[in-house]
């Protein structure tokens, strides 16, 4: 049996009988004015995060999630988008898709503007989309790619880039883990299917990203997540997963590399009302301004002794300049 084929028993099961425990996500659920979360599908959140920022859905986008899940974060993007058909959902899984679309008709008791027809439900996997070229506003899965190998995982995110349209965004969740995990983990198909023993350090998760032609990558978050201990799992180690939260956005790549925010500022505090780098960067004496690694690294060249550049807080919401 394949990890793939172990995948898919395990999420089975999980569609068939809810399972609370299989993912754990520090995120509250929550419910905008409106919008309220039948409790079956927060029994079936089975992410690591949350993939549904307010900032990305304005003016009714097309949007795209893959691994549906219980259909939370489906139901939380219909909110932002009440058409037929506004969000597609795709899994490979039928179990899965068979118990989203019950669980809609639970969200639709509770939610008087909710239609169950606002949410396009297609059988298919992250690696072959039934999803046309360029159509796509936002695209979204949470715990999904860190389930694949390093082949399998650069055609899902090609995938998604090729569904993307001009400018588009992939908005996702995963683990990530920084130490090194020995074979005996990485080859546990259960703990790959579980979302442990496939986490990447978020480095190389970046790079899988830019490789594909992400143009801008956002860190968003990044939240303890899971202990892989001796006493429970085949480590002679204490290993410590996080989860992280990501955005790629389908911008043209630069000829100096790509933009990836991991949450840097910089601070002008000279004796001039503000600091212009002659590159597109101005900054205002004595305010923060959000900048990509690649713009913290040619200001720290300048080896000003009035600006400060910030460490990174893995925490990124907007606005800066790159």
């Amino acid at each position: 049996m394949s990890y793939l084929e172990t995948t898919y028993n395990v999420y089975k099961d999980a569609a068939l009988t809810p399972d609370v425990g299989l993912c754990c996500t520090t995120n509250p659920v929550w419910e905008l004015p409106g919008l309220k979360i039948p409790k079956i599908m927060q029994e079936m959140n089975y992410g690591c995060g949350s993939t549904v920022h307010a900032r990305d859905l304005s003016n009714n986008p097309k949007m795209l999630y893959v691994g549906v899940g219980g259909g939370m974060e489906l139901l939380q993007f219909a909110y932002f988008n009440r058409q037929k058909d506004g969000v597609i959902g795709v899994d490979m899984v039928d179990e899965m898709l068979e118990a989203s679309r019950k669980n809609f008709k639970e969200a639709e008791k509770v939610n008087p503007w909710f239609e169950s027809d606002f949410v396009d439900l297609k059988k298919g996997d992250a690696l072959n989309l039934p999803v046309a070229d360029n159509s796509i506003d936002v695209a979204a899965q949470n715990c999904l790619f860190n389930i694949f190998k390093a082949e399998e995982l650069k055609k899902a995110i090609k995938e998604m880039y090729r569904v993307l349209k001009p400018n588009g965004k992939l908005v996702m969740s995963d683990p990530i883990c920084e130490q090194d995990m020995n074979e005996t983990l990485r080859n546990d198909d259960r703990l790959r299917a579980l979302c442990l023993s496939g986490s990447l350090p978020l480095a190389d998760y970046v790079k899988a990203l830019t490789d594909v032609g992400f143009g801008t990558i956002e860190i968003r978050a990044k939240k303890p997540y899971r202990i892989l201990d001796p006493k429970h799992y085949p480590t002679e180690e204490l290993i410590y997963i996080e989860s992280v939260e990501i955005a790629a956005i389908k911008d043209p790549m630069p000829e100096d590399g790509p933009c990836i925010f991991t949450g840097k500022a910089a601070i002008y505090y000279g004796d001039e009302p503000l600091f212009d780098d002659d590159n597109g960067h101005i900054l205002l004496k004595n305010q923060p301004l959000s900048i990509c690694d690649k713009t913290a690294a040619a200001l720290s060249k300048l080896k000003r002794d009035d600006i400060y550049i910030s460490e990174s807080t893995f925490h990124y919401d907007g606005g800066g300049c790159c």
